[in-house]
Protein backbone atom coordinates (compact mmCIF):
# COMPACT_ATOMS: atom_id res chain seq x y z
CA UNK A 1 0.00 0.00 0.00
CA UNK A 2 2.83 2.43 0.80
CA UNK A 3 4.31 1.60 -2.81
CA UNK A 4 1.64 2.97 -4.39
CA UNK A 5 0.87 5.70 -2.05
CA UNK A 6 4.53 6.78 -3.40
CA UNK A 7 2.90 6.90 -6.85
CA UNK A 8 0.63 9.76 -5.92
CA UNK A 9 3.07 11.30 -3.13
CA UNK A 10 6.18 11.68 -4.87
CA UNK A 11 9.43 12.74 -2.68
CA UNK A 12 10.50 15.41 -5.60
CA UNK A 13 9.21 18.74 -5.94
CA UNK A 14 7.77 19.73 -9.48
CA UNK A 15 10.69 21.89 -9.88
CA UNK A 16 13.24 18.81 -9.31
CA UNK A 17 11.30 16.78 -12.15
CA UNK A 18 11.09 19.62 -14.81
CA UNK A 19 15.00 20.44 -14.06
CA UNK A 20 15.40 16.82 -14.63
CA UNK A 21 13.52 16.38 -17.73
CA UNK A 22 15.48 19.15 -18.75
CA UNK A 23 18.84 17.52 -18.55
CA UNK A 24 17.28 14.34 -20.22
CA UNK A 25 16.62 16.30 -23.38
CA UNK A 26 20.57 17.54 -23.20
CA UNK A 27 21.59 14.37 -21.92
CA UNK A 28 19.27 13.21 -25.03
CA UNK A 29 20.67 14.74 -27.51
CA UNK A 30 24.16 12.69 -26.54
CA UNK A 31 22.45 9.56 -26.63
CA UNK A 32 21.51 10.35 -30.17
CA UNK A 33 25.24 10.36 -31.07
CA UNK A 34 25.92 7.09 -29.03
CA UNK A 35 22.93 4.96 -30.78
CA UNK A 36 24.57 5.97 -34.05
CA UNK A 37 28.18 6.09 -33.44
CA UNK A 38 29.05 3.57 -31.07
CA UNK A 39 27.90 0.68 -33.65
CA UNK A 40 30.08 2.68 -35.86
CA UNK A 41 33.44 2.80 -33.37
CA UNK A 42 32.98 -0.79 -32.92
CA UNK A 43 33.06 -1.77 -36.89
CA UNK A 44 35.76 0.45 -37.10
CA UNK A 45 37.98 -1.65 -34.78
CA UNK A 46 37.27 -4.40 -35.54
CA UNK A 47 37.73 -3.94 -39.00
CA UNK A 48 41.62 -2.67 -37.76
CA UNK A 49 41.55 -5.41 -35.84
CA UNK A 50 41.40 -7.96 -38.51
CA UNK A 51 43.74 -5.82 -40.78
CA UNK A 52 46.36 -5.80 -38.28
CA UNK A 53 46.48 -9.31 -37.99
CA UNK A 54 46.73 -10.19 -41.10
CA UNK A 55 49.68 -7.98 -41.94
CA UNK A 56 47.61 -5.46 -43.65
CA UNK A 57 47.50 -1.44 -44.26
CA UNK A 58 44.86 0.07 -41.49
CA UNK A 59 41.73 0.63 -43.26
CA UNK A 60 40.51 3.26 -40.20
CA UNK A 61 42.89 6.20 -39.04
CA UNK A 62 41.06 9.29 -38.85
CA UNK A 63 39.81 9.94 -35.17
CA UNK A 64 36.22 8.94 -34.85
CA UNK A 65 34.95 8.60 -31.31
CA UNK A 66 31.73 10.05 -29.87
CA UNK A 67 33.09 13.82 -29.72
CA UNK A 68 34.79 13.83 -33.14
CA UNK A 69 34.24 14.32 -35.99
CA UNK A 70 31.60 17.33 -35.30
CA UNK A 71 27.93 15.86 -35.94
CA UNK A 72 27.02 16.80 -39.79
CA UNK A 73 23.85 16.62 -41.96
CA UNK A 74 25.18 12.93 -43.64
CA UNK A 75 23.92 14.27 -47.17
CA UNK A 76 25.55 17.28 -47.91
CA UNK A 77 28.35 17.88 -44.93
CA UNK A 78 26.69 20.88 -43.60
CA UNK A 79 28.42 20.73 -39.99
CA UNK A 80 25.61 21.07 -37.18
CA UNK A 81 25.88 24.48 -35.48
CA UNK A 82 24.95 24.52 -31.43
CA UNK A 83 21.69 26.59 -32.29
CA UNK A 84 20.81 24.05 -34.90
CA UNK A 85 21.41 21.14 -31.85
CA UNK A 86 19.20 22.50 -29.48
CA UNK A 87 17.26 19.12 -28.15
CA UNK A 88 13.68 19.19 -29.93
CA UNK A 89 13.18 22.74 -30.32
CA UNK A 90 15.55 22.72 -33.16
CA UNK A 91 14.14 19.97 -35.01
CA UNK A 92 10.68 21.84 -35.22
CA UNK A 93 12.09 25.01 -35.66
CA UNK A 94 13.89 23.59 -39.27
CA UNK A 95 10.71 21.68 -39.49
CA UNK A 96 13.05 18.43 -40.25
CA UNK A 97 15.08 19.64 -42.46
CA UNK A 98 18.63 20.42 -43.42
CA UNK A 99 18.98 23.95 -43.32
CA UNK A 100 21.52 24.18 -46.22
CA UNK A 101 20.78 21.09 -48.15
CA UNK A 102 16.53 20.75 -46.85
CA UNK A 103 17.20 17.23 -47.01
CA UNK A 104 14.72 15.26 -43.95
CA UNK A 105 15.95 14.63 -40.77
CA UNK A 106 14.57 11.55 -39.03
CA UNK A 107 11.91 12.52 -36.31
CA UNK A 108 13.50 9.61 -34.27
CA UNK A 109 16.54 12.22 -33.26
CA UNK A 110 13.61 14.17 -31.43
CA UNK A 111 11.63 11.64 -30.14
CA UNK A 112 14.82 9.65 -28.30
CA UNK A 113 15.41 13.67 -26.78
CA UNK A 114 12.02 14.01 -25.64
CA UNK A 115 11.28 10.47 -24.55
CA UNK A 116 14.68 10.89 -22.42
CA UNK A 117 13.42 14.16 -21.38
CA UNK A 118 10.30 12.39 -19.81
CA UNK A 119 11.56 9.64 -18.22
CA UNK A 120 14.23 11.27 -16.51
CA UNK A 121 11.41 13.89 -15.27
CA UNK A 122 9.33 10.92 -13.99
CA UNK A 123 11.94 9.35 -12.77
CA UNK A 124 13.14 12.39 -10.47
CA UNK A 125 9.35 12.77 -9.70
CA UNK A 126 9.32 9.39 -7.95
CA UNK A 127 12.36 8.50 -6.69
CA UNK A 128 14.00 12.01 -5.93
CA UNK A 129 16.98 14.44 -7.16
CA UNK A 130 19.09 12.67 -4.47
CA UNK A 131 21.63 9.19 -5.00
CA UNK A 132 18.67 7.23 -6.02
CA UNK A 133 17.47 9.32 -7.95
CA UNK A 134 20.33 9.95 -9.72
CA UNK A 135 21.27 6.33 -10.04
CA UNK A 136 17.68 5.77 -11.73
CA UNK A 137 18.49 8.35 -14.56
CA UNK A 138 21.86 6.67 -15.46
CA UNK A 139 20.14 3.25 -15.15
CA UNK A 140 17.28 4.56 -17.88
CA UNK A 141 19.62 6.25 -20.07
CA UNK A 142 21.83 3.46 -20.64
CA UNK A 143 18.62 1.16 -21.66
CA UNK A 144 17.45 3.89 -23.75
CA UNK A 145 21.00 3.48 -25.81
CA UNK A 146 20.68 -0.14 -25.83
CA UNK A 147 17.33 -0.04 -26.79
CA UNK A 148 17.68 1.82 -29.96
CA UNK A 149 21.27 0.51 -30.94
CA UNK A 150 20.02 -3.22 -30.32
CA UNK A 151 16.80 -2.14 -32.65
CA UNK A 152 19.22 -1.16 -35.61
CA UNK A 153 22.01 -3.41 -35.31
CA UNK A 154 20.45 -6.52 -32.77
CA UNK A 155 24.05 -5.90 -31.05
CA UNK A 156 24.59 -4.71 -27.06
CA UNK A 157 27.97 -3.73 -27.15
CA UNK A 158 30.34 -4.67 -24.01
CA UNK A 159 30.88 -0.63 -23.40
CA UNK A 160 26.74 -0.46 -22.15
CA UNK A 161 25.92 -3.42 -20.90
CA UNK A 162 29.35 -4.10 -18.37
CA UNK A 163 29.40 -0.67 -17.07
CA UNK A 164 25.08 -1.11 -16.40
CA UNK A 165 26.16 -4.47 -14.51
CA UNK A 166 28.97 -2.85 -12.34
CA UNK A 167 27.06 -0.11 -11.79
CA UNK A 168 24.36 -1.84 -9.90
CA UNK A 169 26.36 -3.81 -7.86
CA UNK A 170 27.91 -0.67 -6.67
CA UNK A 171 24.95 1.01 -6.13
CA UNK A 172 23.96 -1.88 -4.32
CA UNK A 173 26.63 -1.88 -2.18
CA UNK A 174 25.30 0.25 0.73
CA UNK A 175 21.65 1.87 0.80
CA UNK A 176 20.57 0.29 -2.93
CA UNK A 177 17.25 -1.12 -4.05
CA UNK A 178 18.29 -4.30 -2.83
CA UNK A 179 21.11 -6.19 -0.60
CA UNK A 180 24.45 -6.40 -2.42
CA UNK A 181 23.76 -10.54 -1.78
CA UNK A 182 20.60 -10.05 -3.83
CA UNK A 183 22.30 -8.18 -6.56
CA UNK A 184 24.84 -10.34 -6.69
CA UNK A 185 22.31 -13.53 -6.91
CA UNK A 186 20.18 -11.12 -9.63
CA UNK A 187 23.49 -10.73 -11.60
CA UNK A 188 24.70 -14.34 -11.78
CA UNK A 189 21.00 -15.66 -12.52
CA UNK A 190 19.97 -13.54 -15.08
CA UNK A 191 22.95 -14.29 -16.90
CA UNK A 192 22.31 -18.37 -16.41
CA UNK A 193 19.00 -18.13 -17.16
CA UNK A 194 19.34 -17.04 -20.77
CA UNK A 195 22.38 -18.98 -21.25
CA UNK A 196 20.45 -22.05 -20.58
CA UNK A 197 17.66 -20.79 -22.61
CA UNK A 198 19.98 -20.06 -25.58
CA UNK A 199 21.89 -23.37 -25.11
CA UNK A 200 18.51 -25.11 -24.64
CA UNK A 201 16.99 -23.72 -27.85
CA UNK A 202 20.24 -24.26 -29.80
CA UNK A 203 20.50 -28.11 -28.85
CA UNK A 204 17.02 -28.29 -29.85
CA UNK A 205 16.82 -26.25 -33.23
CA UNK A 206 20.34 -25.87 -34.23
CA UNK A 207 19.89 -22.11 -34.20
CA UNK A 208 20.45 -19.27 -31.58
CA UNK A 209 17.22 -17.64 -30.47
CA UNK A 210 18.94 -14.81 -28.82
CA UNK A 211 22.84 -12.87 -28.63
CA UNK A 212 25.08 -13.21 -25.69
CA UNK A 213 23.97 -9.21 -25.15
CA UNK A 214 20.92 -10.79 -23.78
CA UNK A 215 22.24 -12.30 -21.10
CA UNK A 216 24.61 -9.43 -20.30
CA UNK A 217 21.83 -7.40 -20.04
CA UNK A 218 19.30 -9.49 -17.76
CA UNK A 219 22.61 -10.06 -15.47
CA UNK A 220 22.86 -6.25 -14.98
CA UNK A 221 19.19 -5.83 -14.42
CA UNK A 222 19.62 -8.34 -11.89
CA UNK A 223 22.34 -6.23 -10.62
CA UNK A 224 19.93 -3.50 -10.15
CA UNK A 225 16.67 -4.78 -9.32
CA UNK A 226 18.02 -8.32 -7.60
CA UNK A 227 16.86 -11.73 -8.32
CA UNK A 228 13.87 -11.73 -6.95
CA UNK A 229 12.59 -9.34 -10.12
CA UNK A 230 14.03 -11.35 -12.79
CA UNK A 231 10.48 -13.38 -13.38
CA UNK A 232 9.09 -10.42 -13.12
CA UNK A 233 11.15 -9.43 -16.16
CA UNK A 234 11.30 -12.03 -18.02
CA UNK A 235 7.77 -12.69 -17.92
CA UNK A 236 6.97 -9.11 -19.14
CA UNK A 237 9.95 -8.86 -21.34
CA UNK A 238 8.29 -12.05 -23.07
CA UNK A 239 5.28 -11.22 -23.63
CA UNK A 240 5.64 -8.18 -24.91
CA UNK A 241 8.06 -9.76 -27.55
CA UNK A 242 6.31 -12.39 -28.13
CA UNK A 243 3.15 -9.87 -29.29
CA UNK A 244 5.12 -7.70 -30.94
CA UNK A 245 6.61 -10.26 -32.98
CA UNK A 246 3.68 -12.01 -33.88
CA UNK A 247 2.15 -8.12 -34.98
CA UNK A 248 5.09 -7.91 -37.30
CA UNK A 249 4.84 -11.11 -39.10
CA UNK A 250 1.11 -10.65 -39.81
CA UNK A 251 0.44 -6.95 -40.29
CA UNK A 252 4.12 -5.69 -41.31
CA UNK A 253 5.04 -9.00 -43.36
CA UNK A 254 7.85 -9.21 -41.12
CA UNK A 255 9.49 -13.04 -42.27
CA UNK A 256 9.57 -15.33 -39.27
CA UNK A 257 13.19 -15.93 -40.19
CA UNK A 258 14.27 -12.80 -40.04
CA UNK A 259 15.55 -12.60 -36.02
CA UNK A 260 13.76 -9.96 -33.79
CA UNK A 261 16.12 -7.84 -31.17
CA UNK A 262 15.32 -9.39 -27.87
CA UNK A 263 16.84 -6.21 -25.97
CA UNK A 264 14.19 -3.64 -26.42
CA UNK A 265 11.70 -5.95 -24.33
CA UNK A 266 13.95 -6.70 -21.41
CA UNK A 267 15.23 -2.53 -21.58
CA UNK A 268 11.38 -2.24 -21.14
CA UNK A 269 10.45 -4.82 -17.94
CA UNK A 270 13.68 -3.71 -16.52
CA UNK A 271 12.27 0.31 -16.69
CA UNK A 272 8.47 -0.83 -15.47
CA UNK A 273 10.17 -3.41 -12.73
CA UNK A 274 12.26 -0.06 -11.07
CA UNK A 275 9.20 1.66 -10.80
CA UNK A 276 6.25 -0.91 -10.07
CA UNK A 277 8.30 -3.91 -8.83
CA UNK A 278 6.78 -4.71 -5.86
CA UNK A 279 2.82 -3.78 -7.76
CA UNK A 280 3.94 -6.35 -10.77
CA UNK A 281 5.58 -9.24 -8.27
CA UNK A 282 2.37 -9.36 -6.03
CA UNK A 283 0.45 -9.10 -9.19
CA UNK A 284 2.46 -12.40 -10.96
CA UNK A 285 2.10 -13.93 -7.14
CA UNK A 286 -2.01 -13.42 -7.22
CA UNK A 287 -1.98 -14.86 -10.69
CA UNK A 288 -0.21 -17.93 -9.63
CA UNK A 289 -2.56 -18.71 -6.71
Amino acid sequence: MQDALMLFSPPATLAAAIVAGILGLLVGSFLNVVIHRLPIMMQRESDNYVAEESGKELPHTERYNLVLPRSACPHCGHRITALENIPVVSWLALGGKCRACKAPISARYPVIEALTGLLSGWLVWQFGFGWTGLATLVFAWLLIAMTFIDADTQLLPDDLTYPLLWLGLLFNLKSGFVPLQDAVIGAAAGYLVLWSVYWAFKLLTGKEGMGYGDFKLLAALGAWLGWQMLPAIILLSSVVGAVVGIALILFFKHGRSKPIPFGPYLAGAGLLALVFGPQISAFISGAAV
